[in-house]
């Protein structure tokens, strides 16, 4: 019998099976389309410790996650990159020199000694890699730094090690009903080309993102999801060649702070926060949320009239996060990952929000919770020390389907 299947091929999901499977545990993932088809392929791409979660108070989060940034780039280096970001201050920034520089010197202090926690002020008088920048009234401008991957073949690459260690993956696999027993939960499920089955289990995470809820409408005994809000973030990537770092930038239409980045020898601009009333079954950018994010780098980047920059948009995409629910607007809510384990159904465990970042972080707290379920396993690898490499596009193809010998 399986110790733990994890539902859900996103990166989340892949971080727990990897965790787990090191830790001893025979574990199965199952992903309903394809890995990493879902938000994990449509965040902002960066691993940071979230400056901007310093203005609600997330210090614990912050800390967390620069934690977890120091530790990816260490394991992933071919992945995960620090990239320079820049902050303008111009006459009328909501935010000033004095209130930035006290932000980047707590963060710096949250960083515990990580040499990317320095931030310097840049000499405008001497620098000429901004010029394309808005140069009229901007007073200064600060540069520290944070890290960007591809999400894509990061989740890509956990999934590979968490199969190299002997974890199942198994793609385009749908859940259809669970039943939860005092030790044993039975899943059915229907894959992708109509075939049937069940597999018995010890333990489920459920990981499926802003699907969470969706996934326990069909779990029996009855489950409560946790109350929830989506958030949709979309980005538009321009035709224009990349910025010299990632801008930090205030938004002109409102209080929150968006980034331009290079990505893929282009500039990535994003993003956007959208509360939905519903989850729908494919993101899709907004009229509103396109205009948003053209209007505002207009503001700042005005070598191309808006009209011009209309024609340079080759690209968009957007994800959606399980946020909890609570008053006020999207960026100013908590970003702290939720674990949801009720008393009828203790050995079904559902993992809402979570940042890319810290996967890492989350992936221990659910093996706290596995352990404690499953009692303690005889581990046969270390993830805090085994590197993240890199696999081709076509590394879960049919011929790779099945587990790798353990490393």
């Amino acid at each position: 019998m399986l110790d733990v299947l994890v539902i859900g091929g996103g990166i989340t999901g892949v971080g727990v099976a990897q965790a787990a499977v090191a830790a001893g545990y025979s574990v199965a993932l199952w992903e309903r389309g394809a890995l990493a088809s879902g938000t994990s392929s449509h965040s902002s791409k960066l691993i940071h410790g979230g400056l901007r979660y310093l203005e609600s108070g997330q210090l614990t989060l912050v800390r967390r996650c620069l934690h977890a940034r120091r530790q990816l780039l260490q394991l992933a280096p071919e992945l995960v990159k620090a990239v320079p970001f820049y902050i303008p201050l111009y006459q009328d920034s909501q935010r000033g020199l004095l209130t930035l520089s006290a932000g980047l010197s707590l963060y710096g202090l949250l960083s515990q000694g990580d040499p990317l926690g320095k931030f310097t002020r840049v000499n405008l008088a001497s620098s000429e890699q901004h010029h394309l920048l808005q140069q009229q009234g901007l007073r200064h401008m600060l540069q520290y730094w944070d890290a960007q991957t591809d999400d894509k073949a990061l989740t890509m690459a956990v999934a590979a090690s968490a199969q190299q260690l002997g974890a199942e993956i198994q793609q385009y696999r749908q859940v259809t009903d669970i039943y939860h027993g005092a030790r044993v939960c039975q899943v059915r499920y229907r894959d992708s080309d109509g075939t049937l089955g069940e597999r018995r289990v010890k333990m489920i995470i459920n990981a499926t993102g802003p699907w969470a809820s969706e996934l326990l409408a069909n779990v029996t005994p009855k489950q409560m999801p946790a109350a929830m809000t989506w958030v949709q973030g979309s980005h538009l990537l321009l035709d224009i060649e990349s910025p010299v770092g990632i801008y930090y930038l205030e938004s002109r239409l409102d209080e929150r702070v968006f980034f331009v980045m290079p990505w893929k020898n282009k500039t990535l601009i994003g993003t956007t926060e959208v509360a939905l009333a519903t989850m729908p079954d494919k993101p899709q950018i907004t009229c509103e949320e396109y205009d948003y994010l053209l209007d505002n780098y207009h503001h700042y980047f005005t070598q191309y009239s808006r009209a011009e920059l209309a024609s340079l948009v080759i690209g968009n995409f957007c994800g959606v996060r399980a946020l909890p629910a609570q008053a006020g607007s999207a960026f100013s809510r908590a970003r702290e990952t939720l674990f949801v384990q009720q008393a009828n159904s203790p050995r079904l465990v559902s993992v809402y929000g979570g940042k890319l970042t810290e996967f890492m972080p989350i992936a221990q707290d659910v093996l706290a919770m596995i352990r404690a379920q499953l009692g303690e396993r005889h581990a046969i690898a270390d993830i805090n020390t085994r590197a993240i490499v890199p696999v081709a596009d076509d590394y879960f193809a049919a011929d790779n389907a099945q587990p790798h010998m353990a490393l």
